[in-house]
């Protein structure tokens, strides 16, 4: 099943090829993955279980003082914070006083941590994961890190540059029509359907992943 016609159909929808092209994501640099900074891989984190269910744009627009709250997000020092620095941020109104997503951040902080004493960095372990098997990064996201399940580790790779899929309703609903997924979202199942697709359209065309998810999501109507 070529994705040639796929793409045709993004662009016809789209007004034309530039327009597609403007719209893919953008991928991290060979070794930008690696240069960043644990604690910015923290904060994101941080800020994409803190969107999920809520009204993003409040986040974007308090995240500065996310940052100033959780001093900066650097994971050796989140990982052992004292309960009473927890119970004094589910009372700061600099933040979303959302306790349980308070609390994800010592765990997401020691998950970064011990990534990052194997691997000298967090995004060095990041930078070595193929997105052949987005599947067993987004499992090793849900076993070690807290709320990291669903769509949240597959925006946060997204943000980051990581170049995977995110299975959006769009997505979902173009792998549905090409009969390429019938497992219920959030599956496992779901997951290796739709990284079967992705594989094969990958060696078809060379594209990244990332966009392929971007293209396949512009040939639906909203």
């Amino acid at each position: 099943m070529s994705f040639a016609r796929i793409y045709q159909q993004a662009a016809d929808r789209k007004g034309g090829e530039n327009a597609l092209q403007a719209l893919l994501p953008p991928l991290a640099e060979p070794g930008q993955l690696a240069a960043l900074g644990d604690d910015r891989y923290l904060s994101e984190i941080t800020r994409c279980i803190f969107k999920a269910g809520f009204v993003w744009r409040v986040i974007n627009r308090k995240w500065p003082d996310f940052e100033a709250a959780f001093d900066g997000f650097v994971p050796i020092y989140w990982q052992q914070v004292p309960p009473e620095v927890l119970e004094d941020l589910a009372q700061d109104e600099r933040i979303v006083r959302n306790m349980q997503k308070i609390r994800t951040v010592p765990d997401n902080a020691r998950m970064i941590v011990d990534a990052a004493r194997e691997h000298g960095s967090f995004g060095a372990f990041l930078s070595q994961w193929p997105s052949e098997d987005q599947v067993g990064l987004l499992l090793w996201l849900k076993r070690h890190g807290a709320r990291l399940g669903g769509a949240t580790a597959q925006y946060f790779l997204r943000n980051v540059g990581w170049d995977g899929f995110i299975l959006s309703r769009d997505v979902i609903a173009g792998l549905r029509r090409e009969e390429l997924l019938d497992a219920s979202p959030g599956s496992k199942k779901a997951l290796t359907q739709a990284q079967k697709a992705f594989n094969s359209w990958h060696r078809e065309t060379g594209l990244p992943y990332s966009h392929l998810s971007r293209i396949l999501s512009c040939t639906v109507e909203n």
